[in-house]
Parts: C-alpha cells; sequence; structure tokens
C-alpha cells in the first residue's frame, strides 16, 4: 500500500467493475470532491492539497486503474480496460460507495482526461470540473506538430506494440521516471525523495508500467472514437482550466480556447510553474479552487 502521504485519510479497495479494485483514500466532511492524478503519479501527489481541502470539504484521492496500488487489468484487443470512459465509470463507482452522488471533480494531466470523459458520460454525478495543464486531448492529436512531438515523445513511444516501450523502459525505471519528473518540473524539490521513491515503487512494477502503455494506447485509439462520437457536445458545467507558464501545455496551445470548444463555461488561468501544478504551487492551486469551488 501507498506511504502516508494524506494523514488521517481512511483508506479504501473497492471494487468497481470485475476484477478491477480501485485503491482510494478520503478524509474531511462537506461538500464531496474527487482528485484524479495523472502520469507518473499516485493519488500521493496531492499531499499538498487534498489534506487542506479536507479542512472544509469530503475529500476522496483514488489511484486511477494501472496505476498507484489499484488493479492493473489486461487492455483486451482495443485497449478498451484503460479508455477514459472505463476509468470514468471506476470514478463514479468509488464515489458512490462512499456515499457521493453528485461531486466535484479535479484532474490533472491524466486525470483531466478522465474528468472530461467523466463529465461528458456521467453528467448526472458532476457538479463542477477543474482540468491541470492539459488542452482536450482530440485537440492535442488533432494538432500535432515536430515540437509537440519532441516535446510529449511519450505520447508516440508508449503507444507502440507491447511490449516494445515496456520492455525498453524495463531496463531501467529509475533513470526513465526520474528523466520524466524533473523534466515536466520546473521547480526544483518539488518532488522531494520521498514522494519520488513512493512514485518509483510503483513504476518498478511490470504491471503498472504494462497498463500506462495500456492508457496512452486507448488515448491514442478508442479514446479517440468516443471523443469523435461526442464532437457536437459541451460540457455543461463549470469548468477550470489551470496550466503551467513554463510547461508544453502553456508554451503550445492557448489553453482556455480550446477547453471553450468543449465546455460552456469556462475560466482559468496560468501559473508560474511546470507541468505538476499541484506539487509546484500548491497554495496558488488551493485559492483558485476555493474561489472555482465557493
Amino acid at each position: 500500500m501507498a506511504a502516508d502521504f494524506l494523514p488521517g485519510f481512511a483508506r479504501h479497495r473497492i471494487d468497481t467493475a470485475p476484477g478491477v479494485t480501485i485503491h482510494a483514500r478520503s478524509g474531511g466532511s462537506g461538500p464531496p470532491i474527487l482528485l484524479l492524478h495523472g502520469h507518473p503519479q499516485t493519488l500521493s501527489t496531492w499531499l499538498h492539497v487534498g489534506p487542506r481541502l479536507a479542512e472544509h470539504r469530503s475529500v476522496v484521492a483514488m489511484d486511477l486503474r494501472g496505476y498507484g496500488d489499484s488493479a492493473k487489468p489486461e487492455g483486451g484487443e482495443r485497449h478498451e480496460a484503460y479508455s477514459k470512459r472505463a476509468m470514468a465509470a471506476d470514478a463514479v463507482a468509488v464515489m458512490r460507495a462512499l456515499g457521493h452522488e453528485r461531486f466535484a471533480v479535479i484532474g490533472h494531466d491524466r486525470g483531466g482526461r478522465v474528468a472530461h470523459r467523466l463529465a461528458l458520460d456521467h453528467s448526472e454525478a458532476v457538479e463542477k470540473i477543474a482540468v491541470f495543464d492539459i488542452a482536450p486531448t482530440a485537440t492535442m492529436y488533432a494538432r500535432t506538430d515536430k515540437d509537440f512531438a519532441t516535446r510529449y515523445f511519450w505520447w508516440f513511444f508508449f503507444i507502440q506494440p507491447a511490449p516494445l516501450p515496456e520492455r525498453l523502459i524495463g531496463a531501467d525505471p529509475d533513470y526513465f521516471l526520474r528523466h520524466h519528473i524533473e523534466n515536466q518540473s520546473k521547480t526544483p524539490g518539488s518532488t522531494p525523495p520521498d514522494l519520488y521513491a513512493e512514485y518509483l515503487r510503483c513504476y518498478a512494477d511490470p504491471a503498472c508500467r504494462h497498463a500506462i502503455c495500456e492508457d496512452y494506447r486507448a488515448s491514442a485509439g478508442i479514446d479517440l472514437d468516443h471523443d469523435a462520437a461526442d464532437a457536437d457536445r459541451r460540457i455543461a458545467v463549470p469548468l477550470l482550466a489551470l496550466w503551467g507558464t513554463k510547461g508544453t501545455v502553456g508554451k503550445t496551445y492557448d489553453v482556455l480556447a480550446t477547453w471553450r470548444e468543449k465546455a460552456h463555461d469556462v475560466t482559468g488561468r496560468a501559473l508560474d510553474c511546470g507541468h505538476t501544478l499541484q506539487e509546484e504551487r500548491p497554495d496558488e492551486v488551493l485559492a483558485e479552487l476555493d474561489r472555482f469551488l465557493a
């Protein structure tokens, strides 16, 4: 199980689908909020944000399927087990198991993509949505150029047929993970050694590395099919987009414009950091969330 980066939070193991058990933590009381991490993090990425949100809210943080201490099922022929639709269904099942029918959802990176699908597939459950340092998946693939492909090479590396990326990463998971985090974060020291060790504990598991590749394979295939089918739909609830000025997303896209193509009510701004806002600028993230969730 994960080290205790969320002290006082209860631990849960919740069955969400046949053969799928999700690891989650919960704490606090009040209006419910779900926190979804990205790659290569786990729910422990919310160590600075989760406990402070829990002072006034019921906070749930979960490991996405394939990550952390959640189940790592086989992906299927089209990697459908790692579609954002399947991950969003996990999220709803977790929240309902903990007694929350309607809630706000905050997603960083991959978690933001799950949150996007959650707001479309389960609109009755989502009160508000916040996404950190992403533009919509379909938009990013459609507008790919040499600069983006160079900066985000893993989007194209991870989707290669198994076991090529899995075996190459497996040759030195520590090096690959450390390079990835240090390249994405622009705030030295924001991922301290004990938190990095927790991420490496999970990344060292071959099943986790395979699941991560399946997640990206799904995004480049079945997720794009789902997005195309919903191309004319818009998220109905308020959406907050935050991103880092020093990261690829902020330098490559007009982030608010991309989300206004996908949602009716979009606000947000850039923070002076890289990709992992909740670790690099937690005080500013909390201030923005407090205003948005009020």
